[in-house]
């Protein structure tokens, strides 16, 4: 039986990481393996639900509080109904991952740490998505030379640093690793932590 079905409340997992630290890989990775394990997982893609949230969005300090602010809520929400979530967006502040933690008894962070350089590498490979492509570059150049570039807000890294939590359930640093093992390792905590869920 489902936990949908069984009625008891869902759990979240959060992935977190700068932007180009492959966290949005993992995320969907992870949430693809658990469904494999027999969970019901839904896959909350921040950039995608941001655009739902705010459809002409401003891309200012408070537009990103709120929308981290209704991303943790929505994902609490799917847990109360019973679902399991696996979230996927930066989080930056600490607050914001503790708002979820608030908000969702059965909660753990996943942090994906890498270096800046190693982030600003991958990130330069992504082509134009749900996210801006070249992001870091043009942050980089719009601190060197004062150039705005319509759309793009305060980049995480550059103009605004990704505090770590100290809290947080899971940390892999995969500056040195292929994505499958950052993945399995991940796979292996998850699969510890739902056991002593008593999920597994």
């Amino acid at each position: 039986m489902s936990e949908v079905e069984s009625g008891t409340q869902g759990w979240a997992i959060w992935v977190v990481g700068l932007p180009g630290s492959g966290k949005s890989n993992l995320a969907r990775g992870v949430a693809e393996d658990l469904q494999s394990d027999g969970h019901d997982v839904v896959w909350l893609q921040m950039d995608a639900r941001r655009k739902a949230y705010f459809p002409d969005p401003q891309y200012t300090d408070e537009e990103r509080e709120a929308a981290y602010r209704m991303f943790a809520e929505e994902a609490a929400a799917l847990t109360r109904q019973g679902h399991n979530v696996v979230m996927d967006g930066s989080a930056y502040r600490v607050s914001m991952r503790d708002y979820a933690r608030s908000l969702i008894p059965r909660f753990a962070e996943v942090h994906v740490k890498c270096t800046l350089e190693n982030a600003i590498s991958r990130e330069s490979r992504r082509e134009q998505g749900l996210v801006m492509a070249g992001l870091y570059r043009k942050a980089l150049e719009r601190q060197q030379t004062g150039q705005e570039f319509p759309g793009l807000g305060q980049v995480i890294g550059v103009d605004v640093p990704f505090e770590e939590n100290p809290r947080a359930e899971f940390l892999i640093c995969n500056d040195d690793i292929p994505k499958q093992e950052t993945r399995s390792r991940t796979m292996e905590f998850l699969r510890d932590w739902l056991r002593r869920l008593g999920e597994a």
